[in-house]
């Protein structure tokens, strides 16, 4: 009894840990990569070219809520990334992968609308 009790626990234990392999499609030049979060909701979406990160690529928390969004340019992060938490968006842009600037805006700070 003792020994089906380990074998069970150890079970449980490994497969609470089991992961979700990533899928990879190819699309013409690019091979879009897809990872997901133990829970089965999808972690990261974004596309590789000969290798290297490229094009734009969306991070997901493990929830499915949008939590980054950003390009990269043959592995290089570039240009405006965004990044959300809770009520808070930040703007990074990066200049070769080094950022240049950062901006962050909350839901509550007041809208200009040109109405």
């Amino acid at each position: 009894m003792k020994k089906i009790l380990i074998i069970a626990v150890m079970a449980l234990s490994f497969g609470a840990y089991a992961q979700i392999d990533p899928v990879f499609e190819k699309e013409g030049d690019k091979v879009k990569a897809t990872y997901f979060h133990a829970n089965g909701e999808k972690s990261q979406e974004g596309y590789f070219v000969n290798e290297k990160l490229d094009g734009q690529w969306k991070m997901f928390n493990e929830k499915g809520e949008k939590i980054a969004m950003g390009n990269y340019d043959s592995g290089v992060r570039t240009g405006k990334w965004l990044f959300w938490e809770g009520d808070v968006r930040s703007e990074v842009n990066f200049d070769n992968n080094r950022i240049a600037s950062v901006s962050k805006a909350s839901k509550k700070d007041p809208v200009v609308s040109n109405k």
